[in-house]
C-alpha cells in the first residue's frame, strides 16, 4: 500500500506550552481516529530552535551553519505524519482531518519506495 507524507505548515508555536493544551487534545483525537493509517510522525519545536546547514563549494566544502530557520514565513514546518493509504484520495481525506488543516496547511506528498 502506498505511503504519503502529510507535511504540516502552521503558526510557529511551541506545542509543549500549557496554552496549547486544547489544540493538543485535537491532535490526540486525530491520532486515535487515524490510527489505522498512521505509520509515524512527530511535532517539531519552533523555528527559533533550528540550525540551517549549508556546504559551500559543493561536496567536501566548508560547512556553514546559521541559527534559526532558512526563511522567515508566517506558516512554518511544524511536523509531519507518515500515512499508509490506499490512494491519494484517502490520504487527502485523512489530511483534511489533521487539526493544522483547519487554520494552516497540510501538504500531502507520495513517499518514494526504494528497493531494499
Amino acid at each position: 500500500m502506498p505511503r504519503y507524507a502529510a507535511i504540516i505548515y502552521a503558526a510557529d508555536i511551541d506545542p509543549t506550552l500549557p496554552e496549547y493544551a486544547g489544540m493538543m487534545r485535537d491532535y490526540d483525537d486525530f491520532n486515535a481516529a487515524a490510527a489505522a493509517v498512521l505509520r509515524g510522525g512527530e511535532a517539531l519545536y519552533p523555528t527559533a530552535s533550528a540550525t540551517t546547514v549549508r556546504v559551500t563549494g559543493g561536496k567536501g566544502g566548508d560547512v556553514v551553519t546559521t541559527d534559526g530557520p532558512y526563511a522567515e514565513t508566517k506558516e512554518v514546518l511544524t511536523g509531519f505524519y507518515l500515512l499508509e493509504c490506499a490512494d491519494l484520495d484517502e490520504a487527502v481525506a485523512v489530511a483534511a482531518t489533521i487539526p493544522a488543516a483547519w487554520n494552516g496547511a497540510v501538504e500531502v506528498r507520495p513517499v518514494v519506495e526504494f528497493e531494499a
